[in-house]
């Protein structure tokens, strides 16, 4: 009788191996991978959508003509009760066009809130440049319990949001603003890629969010009907 090949041997182990690895993994990560897949999808719908889909060498070629100073703190600021914001994104600082990246200044006035909501494609960095921040942000449950984090952020303090994570911040201070650097590893502009507390609920009708609180449809008779960002509000 023949002998088998060595390198076939050598062949059949290794594929043994990759089969064991592959299952593995996958029990592990097939929930992780299936969301990320998801993700890159929707992520590179809504980027293409908000003009991020420039070609590279498009994208290239901006980095060595267009200007690389952006004067942030001197840009015209959106106006809202409770706050201003002011933003760096390819509409305004056109060398970001193409580089997935934006940044945004927040100032909260004493009882300003910025709209509990979620980046669909986005995590966020905020920085405290100066007061005190309350936060709050809701993560995932694969152990089946939702963690929520809620804690004070002061200046000098850095904040990570990972993508799809509900959150909030607030001015803590009853005396001094807030000031808040938010970098986003998008180029859509604000509030293109964010869903705010208020659509979500104005999206569903009052009879299933009856359901899903267990209070009577009376109960959200004096919520706002608009399906509208808010982006930042204030305290009654």
């Amino acid at each position: 009788m023949s002998e088998k090949p060595v390198s076939d041997d050598r062949d059949e182990d290794a594929a043994r191996v990759s089969r064991r690895h592959v299952m593995g993994t996958g029990a592990a990560l097939g929930g992780a991978a299936l969301g990320g897949a998801l993700a890159a999808t929707v992520g590179g719908s809504a980027r293409a959508e908000h003009g991020s889909a420039t070609p590279a060498s498009d994208a290239s070629a901006k980095l060595d003509t267009d200007a690389h100073l952006f004067r942030l703190a001197a840009a015209e600021p959106s106006r809202y009760d409770g706050g201003t914001l002011r933003g760096a994104h390819e509409g305004t600082f056109p060398v970001l066009t193409g580089q997935q990246a934006s940044v945004y200044l927040v100032e909260l006035e004493v009882g300003g809130i910025r709209e509990p909501h979620w980046h669909p494609t986005a995590w966020e960095l905020n920085y405290i440049i100066s007061g005190k921040a309350d936060w709050t942000i809701l993560g995932t449950h694969p152990d089946g319990a939702y963690r929520n984090d809620v804690f004070e952020a002061s200046q000098g303090d850095l904040v990570f949001v990972p993508q799809g994570f509900f959150h909030y911040f607030g001015n803590a201070s009853n005396a001094e603003p807030l000031r808040v650097l938010v970098v986003f590893n998008t180029s859509a502009q604000e509030p293109n890629d964010d869903i705010g507390i208020v659509a979500t609920v104005n999206s569903l009708p009052r009879e299933v969010l009856a359901a899903a609180f267990g209070v009577p449809v009376a109960a959200f008779a004096g919520v706002p009907t608009e399906i509208e960002p808010v982006v930042i509000t204030k305290r009654k």
